[in-house]
């Protein structure tokens, strides 16, 4: 006797996940920056980064991966302390880092800037490049959710666009 097989479009899966995504609208900072890339500086410039977000894992109890709501105001907890601040990348190997009461002074191959403190926002990162600043917003989006409850993700994805069409990502895999 023959094994019946059911079509494929009738089996079971293995695995289920939903999605959900919140982009852009006021997701949104204006930001300077100098990546360091092979052996050089970029200068000293800014974007209008986009931030996107992608959340998966199984529905809650009342059936969605999470609140939009609390997913953005989380999220834009985080654009704020970004929106108009000079991104510092604290392990930078390449940059001479001094931090003073008042102001972070900041050389590269004789190149010295001087910024006010109020003005800088240190991040523990290598590089101020957009999949480094989304490495960073995932992982301080990923612990403001779980305190919130979120505890069931199953992957968190963060993007920033630092224009339209050139975008760093960073996936948190659970």
């Amino acid at each position: 006797m023959r094994a019946v097989r059911r079509p494929a479009a009738t089996m079971e899966p293995m695995h289920t996940s939903r999605k959900i995504t919140v982009e852009r609208n006021r997701l949104r900072f204006a930001a300077a920056h100098m990546a360091t890339f092979s052996g050089d500086c970029e200068p000293l410039h800014g974007h209008n980064y986009d931030v996107f977000i992608e959340i998966e894992g199984p529905l809650t109890e009342d059936a969605w991966v999470w609140d939009f709501g609390a997913v953005k105001r989380a999220a834009r907890e985080l654009t704020e302390l970004l929106d108009h601040k000079f991104i510092l990348q604290r392990s930078s190997p390449h940059l001479e880092i001094r931090e003073e009461p008042d102001a972070w002074e900041v050389s590269y191959r004789g190149r010295t800037y001087r910024f006010p403190a109020s003005d800088v926002l240190p991040l523990p990162i290598p590089n101020s490049t957009a999949e480094c600043i989304a490495e960073w917003f995932a992982g301080r989006l990923l612990g403001a959710l779980q305190q919130q409850g979120a505890t069931h993700i199953r992957r968190l994805t963060v993007g920033i666009e630092e224009m339209p069409g050139q975008a760093g990502w960073y996936t948190l895999e659970m």
